[in-house]
């Protein structure tokens, strides 16, 4: 099959390991605004470290650990919620997504006044009558006076000495991983060690031949579950300066660790091999908070050694077994003989109770498809493949419906379910399949608040650091407005009418929801109620409205007509009241808080306008910005004060208090600016998208090609390369899915499955030059397009009865 694109007059025109019980709203008081507790190692390692007693006055209290602070907690199992006390001083359920320092308080010279509290009037352009002053918000805070809209959440109880990722390697096949530091020996120090289910299985895994550590030569990953070791040794009294045994550990991320010895010595070697071992068996979110206790004491057992504690147990086997096993030391020793240019292999198995558990994704039935890229470009091929390898690694199944499967957050910190993470790249992988999308929908509908009030319909999540202007958002808010968005596009994209139709009753759960949120108003606060009004909280509520309306009417339901009529209100307000005029043309505001009052600060999050949803015969939703503000911030998205060179800045560098590490104060996040390039691409703005992509591009390429979920957002100069961020997951769902997006964005696929027709809108400037994709996935069977260098689009196989669409 071989279609050429036709023309269109558009493209002139210029788009846990554990999953968390769900709380019930009579016993949580987070169901108030369908939150859920999250932590650690500030975002929710899957295991979690408890943010200290939190008032609603407003107050960030930033606490220094103690050891007799509280346990840290774990967000990978079910988790009681305490009942609402009456006293309005009751903690905050929720805990920051992010690790920051507390935010300043805007003053006079560097933005809008404070969150202060006041009534909106729409109908009075000048704004409250009576607005309070940034003094008199202080002297209310001091006071201890409660805020009718969410506090602030508070900090996390963290050491200072919390460990730093970014240097590790770390191997992921959920509900495995083995974290290692380069040198290749474990030590038991900082993250190092075996995990299962969040759990350390082995923290100290140290080699010695012939009574000496091998020399650490190389340490790279060779696939997202195995890492590789090199070391050298020269044992030989005659060998010069040259190593004559090379040792070789291939480590796994499912407990198995191979030791090889290379022998390089003209004659015989009678090497005396000696591997230490040890383990505390501490929760992730206890060695997170500088808390992982001692070693254990470890016993004999089968061929190896056995460690045990209350709440679990670990063994290792080697084979072939051990020549000597001393448990006081922890230590096996085995004696071998190398012949010359000869190997011998000695093979260690982690294990818990119950034995080995097979993972997700590497089962014969991995519900994202095994795409490959070709090109001009050698670096597409190369991250396309790591994509993939990572978003397969961070699979994990719902043990609520097992055939059910979803993402996890992130690694190291964050194996476990993140409602609003889940869905976003679950979304940006429909080029690989509809299943993980459907997989995550229906994991996710087990979680939605029932009952008849205010909450009935939502999809609980926790809170979420906003940057240093506004106070933390509700990621359960973001979650619930996903939830319709992604089936109406899965649906587009091929998922069965069966599947779609029963999850269906779920997302109008979702939109009766968000009408009832709204109100007689066009705003959908976040957090609800009193919260302020964010521009990227408006955006998903938009998209959910018009897609939502799309696949009701489609199945013949009633509402699509009210939400479309809300959204239209909704952009017309919009459009008004989010608009910062200035010199420089103008530029959406980031929120207007709860008295009206923008909050003209430019970040990532207005990205979010630009994606605006897949329609039928290949259209794409309305936005909330008309044609001359859309270009206005296709400008600002691709001028310098946001485009770092390696991707967009979360917050723009001219910003008075802008932190190039700051999470979302201007760190480069993968997944806004993968929204960004796809956007800015489909409304036909390919200069600044292509300058997001080449910076992505280069910074994956430092990076090898495993993208972090953030990074520094430091300007790119000749012969520079991307800072890490020591506290990022890496791989991370939304930065592997964010990959994927924006390779494919190159092709602009836009299927309609239920009326056979797929449409291309590839980039016309073709900026990585020919690129062609094979086993992508659409209507259910595999998919091959390719991309001239002329930027001409051809698909080279499709579904049996698709047709291209003009």
């Amino acid at each position: 099959m071989s279609l050429l694109t036709p023309p269109s007059a558009s493209d002139d025109d210029r788009s846990p390991l554990r999953r968390s019980a769900s709380p019930s709203p009579t016993d949580d008081p987070s169901a108030q605004s369908g939150v859920v507790p999250d932590s650690p190692a500030s975002r929710g390692t899957g295991t979690g470290i408890r943010p200290a007693p939190y008032t609603s006055t407003g107050h960030r209290t930033w606490h220094q650990p103690t050891d007799r602070g509280d346990p840290p907690g774990r967000s990978l199992s079910p988790v009681r919620q305490a009942a609402p006390r009456p006293d309005t001083r009751r903690p905050l359920p929720g805990a920051p997504d992010t690790d920051r320092p507390p935010p300043r308080l805007p003053s006079a010279k560097s933005g809008p006044a404070s969150l202060t509290p006041a009534r909106s009037d729409r109908s009075d352009p000048s704004g409250p009558k009576d607005p309070r002053s940034l003094t008199s918000f202080v002297s209310d805070l001091r006071a201890e006076r409660p805020l009718p809209y969410p506090a602030p959440a508070p900090s996390l109880r963290r050491p200072a000495g919390l460990p730093p990722a970014h240097t590790a390697l770390v191997c992921v096949a959920l509900p495995g991983m083995a974290i290692s530091a380069e040198q290749g020996q474990l030590t038991g120090q900082g993250l190092e060690g075996f995990y299962r289910a969040g759990r350390r299985m082995l923290s100290r895994c140290q080699v010695r031949v012939a009574g000496r550590e091998p020399i650490a030569v190389q340490a790279r990953m060779v696939a997202a579950d195995r890492a590789r070791f090199m070391g050298t040794l020269r044992v030989s009294a005659d060998a010069g300066p040259d190593p004559d045994v090379v040792v070789e550990r291939m480590r796994h991320a499912d407990g198995t660790e191979r030791i090889t010895l290379h022998s390089a010595a003209p004659r015989p070697l009678r090497l005396p091999v000696e591997v230490a071992l040890g383990t505390d068996l501490a929760e992730l979110g206890a060695i997170a908070s500088g808390r992982a206790g001692p070693e254990l004491p470890a016993s004999v057992h089968d061929c190896g050694l056995r460690w045990s504690c209350p709440t679990g147990h670990a063994a290792v086997t080697a084979d072939p077994p051990p020549t000597d096993a001393l448990a006081s030391a922890g230590l096996l020793r085995w004696e071998l003989e190398v012949p010359p240019g000869g190997t011998r292999r000695v093979e260690l198995r982690v294990r818990p109770d119950g034995g080995p558990v097979r993972a997700v994704g590497r089962g014969a039935t991995s519900p994202i498809a095994q795409a490959t890229a070709a090109g001009d470009d050698p670096r597409v091929q190369a991250l396309l493949h790591t994509c993939v390898e990572d978003l397969r690694a961070l699979l994990l199944r719902d043990l609520a419906g097992p055939s059910d499967t979803y993402l996890a957050a992130g690694a190291p910190w964050r194996c476990g379910l993140a409602p609003a993470d889940a869905l976003a790249a679950a979304r940006m992988t429909l080029p690989l399949g509809t299943r993980l999308a459907a997989g995550t929908l229906r994991t996710l509908a087990r979680t939605q608040l029932g009952g008849r009030g205010p909450r009935s319909g939502m999809i609980p999540g926790p809170l979420r650091d906003a940057g240093p202007y506004l106070p933390p958002g509700c990621t359960g808010t973001e979650a619930t407005l996903l939830f319709p968005a992604l089936l109406a596009e899965a649906w587009r994209w091929g998922l069965p009418e069966q599947e779609a139709g029963e999850l269906l009753p779920v997302a109008e759960r979702c939109l009766r929801w968000l009408r009832s949120a709204v109100g007689d108003g066009p705003y959908l606060p976040d957090p609800q109620p009193g919260g302020p009004l964010r521009c990227g909280t408006q955006a998903h509520a938009h998209r959910a409205a018009v897609l939502g309306a799309d696949l009701l009417d489609a199945y013949g339901r009633p509402g699509g007509a009210e939400l479309r009529e809300w959204a239209r209100q909704l952009r017309s307000a919009f459009r008004e009241d989010f608009w910062v005029e200035d010199r420089g043309g103008g530029r959406p505001a980031a929120a207007r808080t709860p008295d009206g009052r923008p909050v003209p600060h430019l970040g990532a999050a207005a990205a979010h306008l630009l994606d605006t949803g897949l329609l039928g015969s290949g259209e794409t939703a309305p936005g909330l910005l008309d044609r001359v503000r859309t270009e206005q911030l296709a400008r600002l998205l691709g001028g310098p004060a946001m485009d770092s060179g390696w991707g967009l800045r979360t917050l723009a560098a001219k910003d008075a208090v802008y932190n190039p590490f700051s999470h979302r104060g201007g760190s480069v996040r993968i997944h806004e600016t993968a929204i960004a390039i796809a956007g800015l691409a489909a409304a036909g703005y390919e200069k600044e998208a292509s300058s997001l992509l080449r910076g992505v591009l280069a910074a994956a390429e430092t990076f090898g090609h495993r993208l972090p979920e953030m990074y520094a957002g430091e300007q790119r100069t000749q012969g520079s390369a991307p800072l890490p961020h020591p506290a990022a997951c890496r791989p991370a769902a939304t930065a592997a899915a964010a990959g994927v997006l924006v390779l494919t964005a190159l092709a602009g696929i836009r299927p309609d499955a239920p009326a056979g027709t797929v449409t291309l809108r590839p980039v016309r400037s073709a900026p990585l030059g020919g690129v062609g994709f094979t086993g992508l996935r659409v209507a259910g069977a595999p998919f091959s397009v390719r991309v001239s260098r002329l930027g001409l689009a051809m698909v080279e196989e499709a579904a049996g009865g698709l047709q291209l669409g003009a």
